[in-house]
């Protein structure tokens, strides 16, 4: 004989089927969330590590940019040092440039002509002026050379005058002295071998100017000594005077 219960159609144990499915959909999705976390996660690491190897080919770039330069400046100083060993090496075997004549100046000319000069002396003191007294012919001889001489002496004439130009700075007492009335006082010197040149105004400060004069002087008639003593001797205008530039003609 069966159970009445049996009979029913009541189910009893739905809960547990319930919990049983209820379960499970938990279980699929702690599985699914852990998917979702790995595969994130494992985005974010390729992300990091293609930053990374993107930095890396960075620095490798710049490091190769920095070698080639390095490279090229070496080059450079191996150049530089061979061209220096070879100039060395030149100047100690001696360069053909040191080694030739140097060109002759106007001085060592001038002293060649001048002993030419000499020599021309010394022969004309070798000539024999003075010839055989008892013979008429030996005297006629005698004063052609000695008229010969002469002329040759006559020909050559003086030396050339030394000369030198000179810039003179003449400093006045303050900024009211009249420069222009200073200027009118220097050229009122007046003596032989002494010629006055061009003249300006230069600025010294505070308002104050100085006369800029130049001049051109025999060396042997005029000295800057008498120069000096001269235009000082204006004392109510100058102050004093300097020489700012001296070239020899």
């Amino acid at each position: 004989m069966s159970h009445p219960l049996m009979q029913e159609s009541i189910w009893f144990e739905k809960f547990r089927c319930d919990d049983a499915e209820r379960n499970y959909e938990e279980h699929l999705a702690k599985q699914h969330s852990g998917l979702v976390v790995q595969g994130t996660g494992l985005a974010v690491g390729l992300a990091v590590e293609n930053s990374q190897v993107s930095e890396l080919k960075q620095r490798l770039s710049v490091v190769e940019r920095e070698n080639k330069d390095l490279k090229r400046v070496t080059q450079d100083l191996q150049a530089a040092v061979s061209k220096l060993q070879s100039r060395v090496i030149a100047l100690e075997k001696g360069s053909p440039a040191a080694s030739s004549p140097a060109p002759a100046t106007k001085v060592e000319e001038k002293e060649e002509n001048g002993e030419e000069e000499e020599d021309d002396d010394d022969n004309d003191d070798d000539i024999d002026l003075f010839g055989s007294d008892d013979d008429e012919e030996a005297e006629n001889v005698k004063q052609e050379r000695l008229k010969a001489y002469a002329d040759r002496k006559a020909k050559k004439g003086p030396g050339p005058i030394a000369k030198s130009s000179l810039v003179l700075d003449v400093k006045p007492w303050d900024d009211e002295t009249d420069m222009n009335e200073v200027e009118k006082l220097v050229r009122t010197i007046k003596a032989e071998g002494l010629l006055w040149g061009a003249a300006k105004l230069v600025p010294v400060g505070y308002g104050i100017k100085k006369l800029q004069i130049s001049c051109v002087i025999e060396d042997d008639k005029i000295g800057t000594d008498f120069l000096e003593e001269s235009i000082t001797g204006f004392e109510d205008f100058v102050q004093s005077v300097d020489v700012a530039a001296f070239n020899k003609i």
